[in-house]
């Protein structure tokens, strides 16, 4: 006879509901303010203490997050942990304002969360964090603040730099296309009612009120251009040694965050493990592409059962690095599971000395070794999504015509193959003919058939060539060294592949152009490729079990729905104007009908455009309608309602300064009611470009 605990052929585990108890509380913090939570509990809790696993968020409880919570917190449960769920203060339920990401009050309250939970009768007073994204951040900032009973976490594509692995900056130059995105999508997220149904009849004095306080982000964000005092809090990467919690750190090269995955492992002196695999932006159990997936929730109960009930798992026995190696494969939008192979690195260490390659034909042996840059301003169109979710049209295309907007050089692969494992790194000699400017490094598979698959790449905002936290313009006409730090990878090239070497100064809509276009040249007779080759000899044979988690929370699909009707993503180029428009869905997840009767409706849109020649015509604009709907008077709720809230948010900018414009309206509807009007806002705000 199967345990309950036994996973279909699908990998889905169906939990007596009776096997569990599910609690919704408020915890109390110290100025009054209370944040709704939502616990998955061992049956006996009443009579024997369990430890507490925490995941803190923004995404609000009770519906967005409510089918992949259900997926891990009543598993953990029924492995004998209460598993908390917390919204973050003044989002989902939780009363007060959201202020912020990562802000002080968020942290703050963190950790009177983590007291409060700990000093619960049915606590052991011993706590794990996990989460992915967000929670995967805080978990790692609350484990640098050294909170007393966070003994353990689990940080998935999380960073541990705010400023320089985030959604904000890369290589010191402006994310166009998500710190404008996601500043517009927080701003959306930020703008949804507290649920009726939970709240009350007062749950439109409390959503006007926060509508009333709320402030966009992006211009907070793009106002500290420069790595000052405002990214370094929440940053783990500044106090290292702070960090006494257990760390396990869970990434995917399709993620643009597993740079942190060898930093932790690096710098940690606390017990740290990782695990790095093919995946996107998603949790590795969730059959989300790229795959092979694993079985994370096991990986993590061995965590879980070693550092908060002191049983021996072996987890210590672990390979310090778990990680999957990429073969070549044909580019595509979309893999399902890629190719390649799990290796382990039982101690991680730097390597041996990079192998160096010359970039010296780079440039015609006619030029004296000098090549100049002067990429189109479109170039980038087919960098893919900066988050893949695992969407059919989110990773990388074909390079070719990327690699035709580039200055290229290829590179011989013998007979063996070629691999390497950590981050590439590419130095060039370079001058310029202006002040600012941006190098891109694009490293990529070559095919015999002339396919070019992109491998990882990196950013070199030159303002930021002597440090990230300072703003040094370039001096025209001066030579000068500079380091382009690649994002790490972990690749086997094929024998008969090249690997080339795309060198350009634009990356639209990845990277915000400079107010004015500057003309970079390369001596490529003193720039070279230094590689990590990958030399580790460890047999340590590396398995996992297949994906498994708890069925989901049952939802429903709206018969109609807006985003049913549009491409994911569109490339237009109008050869009369030279505008080159990208266009996007995100797709977060899509509208949904929940069991309680809510009906959740969501339509969104990203639109890039650039005139070539223009480097001011750059503009980012983020549109969203969002609706929620209950038509049932359950739990609070007296009587049926409805919101709607429409929110833009338009980017655009001179040489001089960044405009950041906002909209945001909000609706609401009890019953047979009026529709009343309870925001109407237009924020119109400029920002001086420093270093960006």
């Amino acid at each position: 006879m199967s345990s309950p605990l036994t996973p279909d052929a699908e990998g889905i585990i169906d939990l007596d509901p009776d096997s569990y108890l599910l609690r919704d509380f408020w915890i109390p913090m110290p100025d009054g303010v209370e944040l709704h939570a939502r616990a998955w509990m061992p049956t006996d809790i009443d009579e024997k203490p369990a430890p507490v696993l925490l995941e803190y968020l923004p995404y609000r409880l009770d519906d967005w997050t409510s089918v992949r919570d259900t997926e891990r917190h009543p598993f953990y449960a029924a492995h004998g942990y209460v598993s908390v769920r917390v919204d973050i203060r003044g989002t989902g339920s939780s009363q007060g304002h959201f202020a912020d990401e990562y802000s002080q009050d968020e942290l703050d309250d963190g950790e009177e969360v983590i007291r409060w939970l700990t000093s619960q009768p049915w606590s052991t007073g011993k706590l794990g964090m996990f989460g992915i994204s967000w929670g995967g951040f805080n978990s790692l900032q609350l484990a640098e603040r050294g909170v007393p009973g966070l003994d353990a976490i689990v940080t998935v594509c999380s960073t541990d730099d705010r400023y320089d692995n985030d959604v904000h900056y890369i290589g010191g130059a402006m994310l166009g296309i998500d710190m404008a995105a996601w500043a517009g999508t927080m701003h959306a997220f930020a703008s949804r009612p507290p649920r009726p149904e939970v709240v009350g009849p007062d749950w439109k004095q409390i959503w006007a009120d926060r509508l009333q306080k709320q402030q966009p982000l992006g211009p907070l964000w793009m106002g500290h251009q420069e790595r000052d005092d405002y990214w370094k809090r929440g940053s783990a990467c500044e106090n290292y040694p702070g960090i006494k919690a257990a760390v396990l750190a869970v990434g995917g090269w399709a993620d643009p965050y597993h740079d942190t995955i060898f930093r932790l492992l690096e710098n940690l002196e606390s017990p740290r493990k990782a695990i790095l695999g093919p995946w996107s932006h998603q949790y590795p159990d969730r059959g989300l592409a790229p795959g092979p997936g694993i079985d994370f929730l096991g990986e993590t109960l061995r965590w879980w059962d070693r550092w908060l009930k002191d049983e021996d798992t072996g987890v210590e026995n672990d390979p310090d690095l778990r990680v999957w190696i990429n073969d070549s494969e044909p580019p595509a939008t979309y893999y399902e599971n890629r190719r390649g192979h799990w290796a382990a690195v039982s101690q991680w260490r730097q390597g041996p000395e990079p192998a160096v390659y010359p970039l010296t034909e780079l440039a015609d042996a006619s030029a004296a070794g000098r090549v100049q840059l002067a990429s189109p301003l479109a170039t980038g169109q087919d960098a893919g999504r900066f988050f893949p979710f695992g969407n059919p049209t989110d990773l990388p295309p074909d390079q070719r015509a990327e690699d035709g907007r580039s200055r290229c050089v290829d590179l011989e692969v013998d007979h063996t193959g070629l691999a390497f494992l950590g981050s590439p790194k590419v130095r060039l000699r370079v001058r310029s003919s202006g002040r600012r400017g941006h190098i891109i490094v694009r490293l990529c598979d070559i095919a015999p058939d002339g396919s070019s698959t992109l491998i990882t790449r990196g950013v070199l905002n030159l303002m930021k060539r002597h440090g990230m936290d300072r703003a040094d313009e370039m001096q025209p006409g001066q030579w000068e060294d500079v380091t382009i730090a690649l994002v790490s990878g972990g690749y086997r090239v094929a024998p008969g592949h090249r690997l080339r070497v795309a060198i350009s100064d634009q990356y639209w809509p990845w990277v915000w152009p400079h107010g004015e276009k500057s003309l970079i040249e390369i001596d490529a007779n003193a720039s070279v490729l230094e590689l990590p080759l990958y030399e580790y000899d460890d047999d340590t044979a590396v398995e996992f079990a297949p994906a498994r988690r708890a069925r989901s929370l049952p939802i429903g699909k709206p018969e109609t729905s807006a985003e049913a009707d549009a491409s994911d993503r569109i490339v237009q180029y109008d050869v009369a104007t030279g505008e080159t428009l990208l266009s996007v869905d995100p797709d977060y997840g899509g509208s949904r009908i929940y069991p309680d009767g809510l009906v959740f409706m969501e339509d969104t849109r990203e639109n890039y455009r650039i005139r070539e020649g223009d480097p001011t015509s750059a503009s980012a604009e983020s549109v969203w309608t969002l609706s929620l709907q209950n038509e049932q008077a359950v739990g609070q709720a007296e009587q049926p309602w409805r919101a709607e809230i429409h929110t833009r948010q338009l980017v655009t900018a001179d040489a001089q300064e960044y405009r950041i414009q906002n909209w945001v309206t909000a609706v609401a509807q009890e019953g047979q009611g009026e529709p009343e009007t309870l925001a109407e806002h237009h924020f119109d705000t400029r920002v001086p470009r420093t270093s960006a």
